[in-house]
């Protein structure tokens, strides 16, 4: 049968999800997608995500491969899928691919954000559920020296939940930007890398916060980076203020201009 290979960009609020990967007996992203997907096709199909977003992390760039029959286009499949997902899940693009394309293994890039509310107001109930309030004055000078340190190639051993990647893996990644941007009523952590550990982006933003907190000197995010374990590093910040905003591929995967 003729398939056609389309990539999916989903939004999504994790608060009511187990995380991405589908799960017995929990409501997961993957999961809602697939049941949708085979409501439409009549059988199976399998949602292939970029990576796996953990619980209560949100996203608006997701990017899931699917093989469709040929009947489903890229425009048809996006419209029919927003009519039966569930309202806290919506594709906000579709795109036809080559074969070759593969949601996870053929990504360049993946972006993340992450927000921290320092007025009174981030405690409202509004806002609370997708920011982190913190109740003490930040040194952003040493917010931005730690970001910077986080740029270019470095082994992230040290801001990994253990056990979670293969032994053989070096935890090597590379960090194309990291910075801390002010914003309405507090700031933003914005973090571009090939790829990323699992909390790799939660630990980092716990650790930067410690530091602006006086809790701990910069010159331990430095060593962290050389740590050949995560004994040292600050408990990772809450799932809730983080996003997976962008996942990037290579222009000579998309079958249409994008």
């Amino acid at each position: 049968m003729a398939e056609r290979t389309v990539q999916l960009v989903l939004h999504y609020d994790g608060a009511r999800f187990s995380g991405w990967q589908r799960q017995p007996d929990q409501r997961t992203v993957q999961g809602v997608v697939e049941q949708a997907l085979e409501q439409l096709c009549g059988g199976p199909i399998p949602a292939l995500g970029s990576g796996r977003t953990d619980a209560g992390v949100h996203a608006r760039g997701q990017a899931v491969g699917v093989r469709l029959p040929e009947r489903w286009d890229a425009p048809r499949v996006r419209r029919a899928l927003n009519a039966i997902l569930p309202d806290d899940v919506w594709v906000a693009a579709s795109y036809e691919m080559r074969p070759e394309f593969h949601a996870r293994y053929s990504a360049v890039a993946r972006r993340y954000s992450y927000y921290l509310g320092t007025d009174d107001e981030a405690r409202s109930p509004f806002r609370r559920p997708r920011e982190l309030p913190i109740d003490r004055r930040l040194d952003r000078t040493l917010l931005d020296q730690g970001a910077a340190m986080l740029e270019g190639e470095h082994c992230f051993r040290a801001f990994a939940v253990h056990g979670t990647a293969p032994a053989h893996d070096d935890h090597r990644c590379t960090v194309h930007f990291a910075r801390w941007q002010d914003r309405s009523g507090g700031l933003l952590f914005e973090i571009e890398a090939n790829r990323f550990l699992h909390h790799m982006v939660r630990f980092l933003v716990g650790t930067m916060i410690d530091i602006a907190k006086g809790r701990r000197p910069l010159a331990d995010l430095a060593a962290l980076l050389d740590a050949p374990d995560n004994r040292e590093v600050s408990p990772p910040a809450p799932a809730n203020a983080l996003f997976l905003d962008h996942v990037a591929y290579p222009r000579a995967l998309y079958l249409e201009e994008t």
